[in-house]
C-alpha cells in the first residue's frame, strides 16, 4: 500500500548504515540500497526535515542462543560516508536491537513534534523491523521504505516486508516517498 499522506512532522530515520554491517553479504545489492538511503536523506534535509542515523556499537546484555564468533574492526560502527552527515542531523547509537531503548531517539522526535517516521537501514528483520515495532508502539505513523533496506537473510527480509511492516505501517518505494516529499 502506497503512503495515504505525508505528516507536517516527518523524520527519516536510518538503521546501521555503518561500515561493517554494510560490509556484509546481504540479500540486494548493497549499492542500490546505499543510493536509495542518500536519495532520502538529501530530500529530507532539503525540506528541513530531521534526519536520524543510527548506528550500533555493541550488544546488549542477556542470553541468546545465537552465536556471535565476531571482532569487529575499529571503523566498524562509523556511519558510511554516502549519508553525507550534516551538521543538523542526529546521530544515535544504540546498543539494542531497536533504536529507541536507551537512547535518545524518542526524546529527538518528540521535541521535534515528530508525527511520522520514515524507516530504512539494514537489516530488515532485525534493526529496521526493531525499531519500527517501537516506533508503531508509541504511536508514531510508520512508512517503511522498502528499497531502500535489505537484509542478511532472504527469509528475514521477506517476512519483514510481507508479514510484519503491513501491521505496523505503510509500504513505500523510494521513488513514491520522494514525489510525495515533491508534493508537499
Amino acid at each position: 500500500m502506497p503512503i495515504t499522506q505525508l505528516d507536517q512532522h516527518a523524520a527519516l530515520i536510518v538503521v546501521d548504515m555503518q561500515k561493517g554491517i554494510v560490509a556484509l553479504p546481504t540479500v540486494h545489492p548493497i549499492a542500490e540500497v546505499i543510493g536509495n538511503v542518500a536519495k532520502l536523506t538529501d530530500a529530507f534535509r532539503g525540506l528541513m526535515l530531521p534526519v536520524i542515523l543510527v548506528n550500533v556499537a555493541g550488544r546488549a546484555p542477556g542470553r541468546v542462543e545465537a552465536t556471535f564468533n565476531f571482532t569487529p574492526p575499529p571503523d566498524w560502527a562509523d556511519l558510511i560516508p554516502e549519508l553525507d552527515q550534516k551538521p543538523d542531523d542526529y546521530t544515535v547509537t544504540k546498543l539494542n536491537i531497536g533504536a529507541f531503548y536507551g537512547t535518545a531517539l524518542e526524546q529527538i522526535l518528540r521535541r521535534r513534534g515528530v508525527t511520522q517516521i520514515f524507516l530504512a537501514g539494514v537489516a530488515t528483520g532485525v534493526g529496521v523491523e526493531a525499531t519500527a515495532r517501537q516506533a508503531y508502539d508509541q504511536g508514531y505513523n510508520v512508512v517503511l521504505v522498502t528499497d531502500a533496506m535489505t537484509d542478511l537473510d532472504p527469509d528475514m527480509h521477506r517476512h519483514a516486508v510481507e508479514n510484519v511492516f503491513p501491521k505496523i505501517g505503510e509500504r513505500a518505494s523510494t521513488t513514491e516517498v520522494l514525489e510525495k516529499l515533491r508534493l508537499s
